[in-house]
């Protein structure tokens, strides 16, 4: 029989799981595979016990505004397959949580919005679940968890991608798999939140293009009004091109269009004198 915990709390929350994957649906889109058992128990886990299955890993998800996670497995004798779907509260928390977990040693795939895998693990975002699967199989099955791994994605959502403002980041010049995304304390800031980025190497150096996404031109103001009260700068300022003299980071050129503010941050500290990137990433917003 099948075990999941449903939260006790109120309507707000129900209605989350109604329009999101629950842990019975997570459970139905997983396939039937010859030779395997399906555990008919599931297990998950909300903020307050993570850590009993994560341990020093959860703290990471809960400040990508982490949800629950469902666990569940296939058995083969010893062998067994393990599948954890974590829950976020947004695709663009998912999306980020995902992207800070990529690693240089796995292969990239093409599941959900984007996955990565090395026959013996694959971890992929779609919708708003970031699934975590991998075995202790000393046989190659790996087909076998691709299989897994389509049926999940495709159930979750089936056009699942990268988040809309994404594209606005043009792919020449960046360095493949750099897109990520910052829920808060970009560059040690807690009050840059919701940060888009891609990283480019320009004229020999590496730089982060990013884009915060301030939800409305209020929003963008006040988040630039804090960031000049940081700085010492004055608050007379207007949409447009604007330098941002960050003590720490060193001057960072931005523009303000609408809701959004798009910037470059050299790692290094050292002056953006080329900013037609920039320019163009505002463009294509």
């Amino acid at each position: 029989m099948r075990r999941f915990i449903c939260f006790v709390w109120p309507l707000l929350v129900c209605s989350l799981f109604i329009k999101g994957q629950t842990p019975a649906e997570l459970y139905g889109y997983l396939p039937q595979l010859t030779g395997w058992t399906l555990a008919g128990e599931t297990e998950v886990f909300n903020e307050d016990n993570l850590f009993d299955r994560i341990n020093g890993a959860a703290p990471l998800f809960i400040e990508n505004n982490f949800v629950e996670m469902t666990s569940m497995e296939y058995t083969r004798g010893d062998d067994y397959i393990t599948i954890q779907a974590y829950r976020h509260a947004t695709p663009e928390d998912v999306f980020g949580m995902y992207a800070s977990e990529r690693s240089s040693d796995l292969s990239y795939l093409p599941v959900g919005g984007e996955g990565q895998g090395d026959g013996k693990s694959i971890y992929f975002f779609s919708g708003n679940i970031y699934v975590k699967m991998w075995t202790n199989s000393a046989e190659d099955i790996a087909a076998t968890l691709q299989e897994v791994a389509g049926s999940l994605a495709s159930g979750i959502d089936p056009d699942a991608a990268y988040p809309a403002l994404v594209k606005a980041f043009p792919a020449e010049g960046m360095i493949p798999y750099s897109v990520a995304y910052t829920t808060a304390n970009y560059i040690g800031h807690e009050f840059l939140q919701s940060v888009y980025t891609a990283k480019y190497n320009r004229n020999g150096e590496q730089v982060q293009a990013f884009i915060i996404d301030g939800k409305t031109p209020g929003g963008a103001r006040e988040v630039l009004d804090k960031y000049f009260i940081f700085t010492k700068q004055p608050l007379e300022y207007n949409e447009g091109e604007l330098i941002i003299k960050d003590r720490y980071n060193g001057d960072i050129p931005v523009i303000w269009k609408g809701s959004t503010i798009t910037g470059l941050f050299n790692e290094n500290g050292n002056p953006i004198e080329d900013t037609s990137l920039l320019e163009q990433i505002a463009a294509a917003i």
